[in-house]
This record gives structure tokens, sequence and C-alpha cells, in this order.
């Protein structure tokens, strides 16, 4: 081995001998401990061998299983759901993607279970671990990034950190006893180095001369055994080691000039004239617009001529200087194209190469210098190093989630302080079993040799048995036991009532009616009141855990998924089974080569939120209700209301409502065009009834108007009648008076 990896080695042998200390210890058999009484492992060899010598029954009455899978229950009753939002504009598209993205990881993975182990890990243990890691090996090699569950006891953060995320550790190291045949599978191309790499004898576990609390240590056994590599041959075991450190890495941040090609510069040279002459239309239409408006007024005197010529040279000044003036800004623009400046990080090494190449070195307008931490990974199998190198994240991939914090890597689990209790509760139900039995089960008293023992063994607690004694001795008196004081009795209540309250979760909480309030309110009130002390530690302790969790994902992520991908999210509880989402879209230029992408991932810049509550239990009930009254109200509509249901196959729902409300919008539009012909036929009918009507009036008319002719007629006749005999007698009149005349006349001469 070289001597630089051997100095390497021995650092991370070092660093496992440091964090394997006293503390260590003394966490890891409490942490075992409360693991072996979760499991119902409640009494060690020594008291079942105590009690069966005693006569004494060993059972257990395990209450921790059941609190904990109800606490472990409102921490994972939900998925864990992470919303990013953009830096700036162009990057909230991409940030609404990484959600997306997140959901495909995290079941790609099978979140929810790993989730699910890792905090119960944490309720049972003291601290559970999840880790993000890259399959190199997924997509036909493009990679996946994937979410792990680390074995807590596998585990040696840097025992001096004061952080409960472990942001302040210089170092988290796992360290496992592998089959060397395992090793070889992880690293298939350094199967020769593995065969010849020998056990570290650091990796000997010796508690002999440890600051420990008890001399009897049972710490979890070897989980391989006796291992068997695929021949069927005995495999030996092999030290691995995981050891992740920080180291601060030199960046260049570099603003580089990105003149555009001559085919895209000669569009651009396009748009500008084009965004120019359509500048010129306009100014020259709005002048006309002023021209004519000011002509109106002159022509209705409102305006003299003399001033509307002076106000239609103004404007024209105007129209010719903001041209000008556009033409400036169009310009400058082109100009900005010809000097496009892109910022960029890169590395040091990487940045040392680029100013190699004279082309790329000229267009280099300005760099800075500056320093980033990143994590450090080095993997060591026994006395053999095989992996150094710096990984493109800023945080340790390993998120704790701890119970109860104890300001040292070392936390409380929620089942050590329920361990006094249970062992309480086990002796209790112990002695009232035990005296149960002794009390059918009665002891005699009897003066040797008055019985025959035989027949008193076999019959003496045979009911209605005859028992016989030996005249001349004192019959034999039962033994009876001692009573046991009444105040015993609330022992084990107390001891159960003891343990809810300790863990903050109460039988109602778990099914029991007995206690429960009798109003459907009073119960969603208990409910609420019963859940803080678990919603307080969620809030404080494992929603910020699954936010560091989610900005290491995201670092992951954009070092990953840099090709273009297509991701298929399968969302369940939403009405969309199925959608799919694309990253990294080349886009491509006239001669067909790529110039940019679309959805940008690697590049994109966004923050990273858990979204509070996420993973808490909903009232469903209780949530439906609300639903529904805003279903009522008109804020929601039906397809948001189906979503918050439980009604399978939403999809299909959906789909025969949309074709029933088309059927239904054609039955409605039938029904109005028939609405729409029956009042067509009423109008003409009642115009048919109208016209009928008008007829017969019309016919009477005609008739009146005929009478009314003929009456006119004969009228007429009738007056020429009257004026022809009235002129007659006036005739006759004339001539008799006449002649009257002439004889007056006559008489007078």
């Amino acid at each position: 081995m070289a001597r630089g990896n051997q100095k390497v080695v021995d650092q991370v042998h070092d660093l496992y001998n440091k964090a394997n200390g006293s503390n260590r210890s003394k966490w890891e058999y409490i942490a075992q401990k409360s693991y072996e009484f979760f499991l119902g492992e409640q009494l060690t060899q020594e008291e079942q061998d105590a009690l069966s010598s005693a006569g004494m029954p060993n059972f257990t009455v395990n209450r921790i299983t059941p609190v904990i899978e109800m606490m472990k229950f409102f921490a994972t009753a939900n998925t864990p759901r992470w919303q990013a939002v953009g830096a700036d504009g162009s990057d909230a598209d991409v940030a609404a993607v990484h959600s997306d993205i997140a959901d495909y990881c995290w079941y790609n993975s099978n979140g929810d279970s790993i989730y699910a182990q890792v905090i119960q890990d944490s309720l049972v243990k003291g601290v559970g671990y999840m880790q993000i890691d890259v399959d190199p090996n997924q997509d036909r090699g493009l990679g996946e990034v994937i979410f792990k569950r680390i074995e807590p006891f596998d585990v040696y953060p840097d025992p001096t950190s004061r952080d409960f995320l472990f942001r302040d550790a210089s170092y988290v190291l796992i360290r496992k006893d592998l089959p060397r045949e395992q090793v070889k599978s992880l690293f298939p191309d350094k199967s020769r180095q593995i065969n010849k790499a020998s056990s570290n004898s650091a990796g000997e576990d010796d508690y002999s001369d440890r600051d420990i609390m008890e001399t009897d240590i049972v710490f979890p056994a070897d989980t391989h055994g006796e291992s068997y590599d695929s021949t069927g041959e005995e495999d030996d075991i092999i030290d691995y080691y995981e050891c992740y450190s920080k180291e601060q890495v030199s960046f260049v941040n570099i603003f580089v000039n990105m003149p555009p090609g001559p085919l895209e510069m000669g569009e651009i040279e396009k748009q500008v004239e084009v965004d120019l002459k359509d500048f010129e239309t306009e100014m020259m239409v709005r002048v006309e617009e002023k021209a004519l408006q000011i002509s109106n007024q002159v022509q209705q005197g409102e305006m003299i001529e003399q001033r509307g010529q002076l106000e239609i040279e103004r404007t024209r000044r105007e129209a010719i200087e903001s041209v000008e003036q556009q033409k400036i800004i169009l310009i400058n623009k082109l100009k900005e194209s010809e000097s496009r400046i892109e910022n960029r990080v890169v590395t040091k090494s990487e940045y040392d190469i680029m100013i190699q190449d004279e082309k790329v070195a000229s267009n280099i307008v300005d760099s800075v210098d500056f320093y980033e931490s990143r994590i450090k990974l080095t993997i060591v199998v026994g006395d053999k190093l095989m992996y150094d190198e710096v990984l493109p994240i800023k945080d340790y991939p390993i998120v704790p989630f701890v119970y109860q914090y104890t300001g040292t890597p070392f936390p409380q689990s929620a089942v050590t302080p329920l361990v006094g209790k249970q062992q309480e509760l086990n002796k209790a139900h112990q002695i009232l079993i035990h005296n149960a039995n002794l009390a059918s089960n009665l002891r005699w008293m009897y003066e040797e040799g008055s019985v025959p023992e035989d027949e008193w063994e076999k019959y003496s607690s045979a009911p209605g048995a005859l028992l016989k004694y030996r005249s001349g001795f004192s019959p034999p008196t039962p033994v009876q036991p001692m009573p046991l004081n009444s105040a015993f009795f609330g022992i084990t209540q107390n001891a159960k009532a003891d343990m809810e309250y300790i863990a903050g979760v109460y039988s109602s909480m778990q099914g029991d009616t007995s206690s429960s309030p009798e109003t459907y309110r009073g119960l969603l009130q208990m409910d609420e009141f019963g859940t803080r002390r678990i919603k307080s530690w969620m809030q404080n302790v494992v929603e910020p855990a699954l936010e560091h969790l989610g900005v290491i994902f995201k670092d992951w992520a954009q070092d990953t998924y840099i090709a273009n991908k297509v991701f298929r999210i399968v969302s369940p509880n939403n009405i969309d089974e199925e959608k799919s989402v694309e990253i990294n879209i080349p886009i491509f230029n006239d001669l067909g080569n790529a110039v940019k992408k679309w959805n940008d991932y690697s590049t994109a810049r966004f923050d990273v939120r858990i979204i509070g509550g996420s993973t808490l239990p909903l009232n469903r009930w209780a949530l439906l209700e609300e639903y529904f009254k805003w279903y009522q109200s008109g804020l929601i509509d039906d397809v948001a209301m189906l979503a918050e249901t439980d009604v399978r196959n939403k999809e299909g729902i959906l789909k025969r409502k949309a074709v029933y409300m088309q059927l239904r919008s054609q039955i409605e539009q039938l029904d109005e065009i028939v609405k729409d012909r029956n009042g067509t036929i009423e109008t003409l009918e009642r115009q048919l009834i109208q016209s009928g009507i008008k007829q017969k009036v019309n016919n009477a008319d005609m008739s009146m108007k005929k009478d009314v002719m003929e009456t006119e007629a004969a009228q007429a006749i009738y007056r020429e009648k009257l004026k022809s005999e009235t002129n007659s007698k006036m005739k006759e009149l004339g001539m008799a008076f006449g002649q009257k005349q002439k004889k007056v006349s006559s008489a007078k001469e």
C-alpha cells in the first residue's frame, strides 16, 4: 500500500476509536435495553430462572409496543412534502418541477417504509438515521438519487458535536461488519485488493475497561453470524468503514463573454430591424391621428390655423426624436447581445484547465476566488483504502432523527423513561397471578404420617374429593396465602396511566372508549390536546431534520440529473394517478446544435422548505366535513372534493362524470330545441288564430263597407232625386210668381 493511502487508513481507524468511547458505550447499553423492551424481551435469563425457582410466572405484559406504535403512526401518517421556491422568476418553473422529482425519488426508494423505520429507531433507540445516496447503476447508468436507512448502532458521529443534526461535526463515520463477498460486490473492480485486505483489530469491540453502568452488557448479535459465499463456502467477515468529513474546496466564480454565433447574430439583427420599422410605423400613425384631430378642431373653430400647424409640427418632431431614441435602445440591445456575459461557478482545478485554452481564456471577463465546504468520503475495507473523493454536497448525507436531544450525539429514546414503569407493571401482574395460583391451589399443614401423601397430592385440589387422614392425628389445615393489600390492585392501573402520561399517548387515542367524551367535538378536542407533545417533537425536531434532508437531496439531485430525463410521478392520493415532468430539454439552433436548455435543472437556484405538518395524521371525517361545507358554498369544485376522499378509481369516476355531464348537456340542448320548436308552434298557432280573427274582421268590415257604400249610393240617388224635385218645384214657383207679378203690373197700369 502506498504510504499516503496507509496514512488515510490510519486516520479513519483513529477517528473510529475516538468515536467509540465510554459515552457511546453507555448509550449503546441503554438503547439496546430499550430495544429489547420494545420487542417484549423484558426479563433477563437470571430473572426468568429466579421466578421459575420461586414458582412464580415469568410472563410480561408489554405496554411499551402499543404506545410506540401509536407515536410512530402520528409521525408517519402521511408522506413528507417539500416545497421549492425559485430564487428569481426564471427558476420558478424548475422549482415546481423539483417537488415532483423529490416525490419520484421518495417513491422509487420506498421512502414511506424507510421513514417509518427511521422514526421507530428514533423512538426506541433514541436516534434514527436516513441517508441520501446515488445509485450509479440505475436508469441504465445515468444514476438515481435514493433514500436509505442506516442502523443506528453502525453510525459513529463526532462525540464533540453539539448540534442535533451534526452540522458542526468534524466527521460522521459508518462501520459495519460485512462478508468479504458482499464488499466485492460493492467494488467489483477492486476484488484483488479486497482479497488481500485483513480485518483491523480496531474493529474488535472491547468494553472491559469502559466506564459503563453494568458489566453484563448484551449488545446486538452479529447480524451475519456464519456467512457463506455464492459457492456455499464459509465466508469471512471484514470491517467496512465509510468516513464522511468536511473539506474546504477552492472555487472560482467566472464571468464569461458568450457572444452569439453568426447565424444567431443575423437573426438578432433582423429582429432589431423589424422592431425599429414597427416602431416607426406606429409613430407615423400617431402623427396622422394627431394631425386629423387638429384639423377637425380648426374646422370647428376651436383652434386657429397657425396654432394647428405649430402643434402638428411639434408632434412630428417628437415622433422623430422617439424613433431616434428607440433606435439607440435597439442598437444597445444588439451590442449587449454581442457581448453577452454568463456567470458560472467551477472548481479551481477546472478553472486552471479552462484558462489553458486561449480561446476560452480570452472570453473570461472576470473571476472571483472563494472557498466552500464540501463533504469528503473515504471508504476503508479492513486495512485497504477503497475510495477517497470529494462529493458535490455541502452537508453530511446522513441525517439524524433524534427523540430527546441531550446536548450530545447520544440522545434518549421514548422507551427509556417507560422501562421502570414496565418493570413495575410486570412485577405487579406476576404477583397477582402468583397469589391467584396460591389461592386456587392451597398448601396443607399436617403431622408427618397423618395422611397418604400420594392421594393428597392427587386429589387435594379436585372438587368434591374426600380426603382421609389417620386417626389419632390432628386433621390437616390449609395454609391460606397472605391477602394482598387493597392498594396493590391500583398499582397496575397507576402504572398504565403513568406510562401514558410519560409518553403523551393516552388510552383514548388508542381506541379506548371508556374514557372518551360523549360528544364528537369533545373527542376532537381531546385528540388535539393529547397530541400536543408529539406535535411539539415533530415541529422542533423531526421537521427540521426533514427540511435538512430536503436540502441535501437538492444538492445530490442537481448534480445527478444533468441530462434530459422524463420523470413519471405516481400520485395515488390525487386525482391524477400518474403524470410526467421533463427536465434539461435541449433547445437547438438552425444548425442542429444544442445552445440552451429549457427547464435546466442542474443550474437552477431555489430554496427548499418542508411543508409543516405534512406527515401528521388528519381527522378524515372532520376534514371531509369542512371540505363539504366549502363545496356547498362554492369555494371548491367537486374535483377538489373528490381528491380528499378515499374513493378508489377517482380518475374513472371523473371520466364517467364527464361523459354523463356531456350527455346531460346534450339532453338539455335538445330540451331547449324542443322548447323553441314548441314555442314556435304556439306562436304560429296564435298567429293563425289571430289571422282568422283578422280575416273575419276584414270580412265584416268589407260587408259593412259594402252596406255603407250602398247606403251612401241610395242617399246620393235620393238627394239627386230630391234636388231634382226641388228644382222643379222652384221653377214652378218661379213661373207662378212671374205670372202673378205680371198680373199685378197689368192691374196697376
